[in-house]
């Protein structure tokens, strides 16, 4: 594989994004699908993909097996373009793989229960395939560089193996992370390994740029498995109005047409990196970064330095570019749509079509807003317009509507405010307790362990978003917020919390915070017999380090709380008031146990 020419298209397709065109309509327009990917992604990024795709979902294939598959795939590509009308050439892309996929030897005896997967029909054999795939599986070990001593000299020498080996590696190890995404990496780590082997010490200059390229790898891969879990739970209309909001809070200028138009290309993108469709999402994010860059006076002014940079660097640099300033003179919303007598014409008229424009006028006036607040805001204006439009007099009715859609603005700002008060007034630590305290007696169901995990996650969201400017506070922490949500109700599918989270998951995306917010104690909740294990203490608490003694303080705090979900806050601090006290007098003991014991 030239690398050289692989690595110069790596940046141009990793994006968050990924695409899922209407197979029907796409096959009249390309005979062959699998030619129409090879000659548009050139072999040599055709291979890296294949490789991806295939390690992604076999991921306890050895790089040699796949390398077969790879061979047998590109094969096909090579036959298709030289022959468009073979009969294996009109298959779509996914039956391709999956029938390969489906003609391993022995695929039952490594991969048990997935092999039932090649009896079903497309597509439902692919979302099995998926069903499959283990994050972060036990049975792949994490990336090992080679020593410091060889590994200049290994990556001069065998740059297509060495390189070929990372790309397979990440990808068995993140089923789930976008091909454009993990091809950018190995341009990361291959730059990484250009700077460093110029440097004395290669190892230390190594370890301090893995840190930075395992980082981006763990954000992206949050972010796109939050997306596919937005589509997955709520469906593509939700997911489209969330990016809708996105995009036209960063384009701001652009009109509603242009927005539109890429708002579909880029939802069809997202579903095809969702589904595994890797070579598609590669691709058709090759065009849509292409149309962007081609009318940058159109969308924005801030692209116009990542549209002049090489191809390896264009993509990344739009996606991660600022927000474009909004037009100044924009007018009021309130005329359009509140003071219009046709208000209710124009809704009825075409309700969806309504709705799209009052996002994309209202996201592009709030920039400092999270679209799930801008979503809770057109659900506010919606379910207005469905009242008001059906009495006598629909003006008067919703007369009032800016206040009422302003509630939700108060009630996001308010709890932002709130939290970032109380982390800036009294830390971390106290910040923590705070969340556990509340999000115990939301959930006193969930184990100690991930209550300190989901506490320990928003805590820094805090730590992160509440630095900020305050015109950027709200749609960092939301964002975020949102994020940990999400990973929560994920685990909720699969063991089940209480009724009261399963609604919150289930109703509404926009609303999810605001319902977790305002939960309040289970009161179906019985506590579990008392266990004394549960408040057994020993001398770590003096002995162990600050990090274990402060994660032992919470858990017993967590574990306070699930025996007496009632406990009051002034309970909590005279409790802990007294535990604090004790520690003090027994570490100070020589017999710190039974010092302990009699306290």
């Amino acid at each position: 594989m030239k690398w050289v020419t692989l690595i110069s298209l790596i940046f141009l397709f990793s994006s968050a994004s990924s695409r899922n065109l209407d197979r029907v309509a796409r096959d009249a327009e390309h005979k062959s699908e699998i030619a129409h990917r090879y000659n548009d992604l050139k072999e040599e990024t055709f291979k890296a993909v294949t490789m991806i795709t295939f390690a992604q979902y076999l991921q306890r294939c050895s790089y040699e097996g796949l390398s077969k598959l790879v061979k047998d795939v590109v094969d096909l590509a090579q036959k298709c373009v030289a022959n468009e009308d073979a009969p294996e050439c009109t298959k779509s892309l996914p039956s391709i793989f999956l029938d390969e996929i489906c003609q391993v030897e022995k695929l039952r005896d490594t991969y048990g229960a997935m092999a039932d997967c090649c009896s079903k029909a497309d597509p439902e054999r692919n979302e099995c395939f998926l069903s499959f795939k283990v994050p972060q599986p036990d049975f792949v070990q994490p990336y090992e560089r080679p020593a410091s001593d060889v590994i200049c000299k290994e990556y001069q020498d065998n740059r297509v193996p060495f390189l070929g080996h990372f790309i397979y590696t990440v990808a068995r190890r993140n089923p789930f992370l976008y091909s454009p995404t993990i091809l950018s990496l190995a341009a990361d780590y291959e730059h990484a390994l250009q700077s460093c082997c110029a440097e004395s010490d290669v190892g230390a200059c190594l370890d301090e740029k893995a840190i930075a390229i395992k980082e981006r790898a763990k954000k992206v891969n949050m972010k796109q498995q939050y997306s596919c879990g937005i589509i997955k739970k709520f469906g593509e209309r939700t997911f489209k109005a969330n990016l809708l909001s996105h995009l036209s809070q960063k384009y701001p200028k652009a009109p509603f047409s242009e927005i539109f138009k890429i708002l579909n290309d880029a939802t069809d993108i997202y579903k095809e990196c969702c589904d595994g469709d890797m070579l598609e999402c590669m691709d058709d994010r090759a065009e849509l970064m292409t149309y962007i860059c081609s009318k940058q006076d159109v969308f924005s002014s801030k692209i116009k330095e990542c549209c002049e940079r090489p191809v390896v660097e264009r993509s990344q640099c739009i996606i991660e570019s600022e927000f474009d300033d909004k037009p100044e003179d924009l007018p009021s919303l309130v005329e359009r749509y509140i003071q219009d007598k046709e208000v209710c014409k124009n809704y009825e008229a075409g309700h969806d079509k309504f709705l799209s424009e009052f996002v994309y006028e209202y996201a592009r006036r709030h920039p400092e807003f999270s679209t799930q607040l801008i979503l809770r805001v057109t659900k506010g204006y919606e379910t207005l317009l469905d009242k008001c439009c059906k009495t006598d007099n629909p003006a008067e009715c919703y007369g009032n509507a800016v206040e009422e859609l302003n509630k939700h603005v108060k009630e996001t700002q308010d709890v932002v405010k709130t939290n970032c008060e109380i982390l800036t007034t009294h830390g971390e630590a106290d910040f923590l307790k705070a969340l556990l305290i509340r999000y115990t007696k939301k959930m006193p169901q969930v184990s100690t362990d991930t209550l300190l995990e989901i506490g320990k996650k928003m805590t820094k969201v805090g730590t992160k978003c509440c630095q900020l400017p305050e015109d950027k506070r709200l749609s960092c922490s939301e964002g975020y917020l949102s994020m940990v949500i999400q990973d929560m109700c994920r685990r909720q599918e699969t063991t089940p919390i209480n009724d009261n989270v399963s609604q919150c998951c289930s109703e509404s995306y926009a609303y999810r915070r605001p319902c977790f917010t305002a939960m309040g104690v289970d009161t179906k909740y019985v506590p579990p017999p008392f266990n004394p294990d549960m408040f057994n203490f020993d001398e770590k608490l003096c002995t162990a380090p600050p990090d274990e003694q402060e994660t032992g303080q919470m858990k017993l705090l967590i574990n306070l709380i699930k025996r007496k979900p009632q406990v009051t806050e002034e309970q909590i601090k005279t409790i802990a008031d007294g535990f604090t006290a004790m520690v003090t007098k027994c570490c100070k003991q020589a017999e710190i146990e039974s010092c302990l014991g009699e306290e």
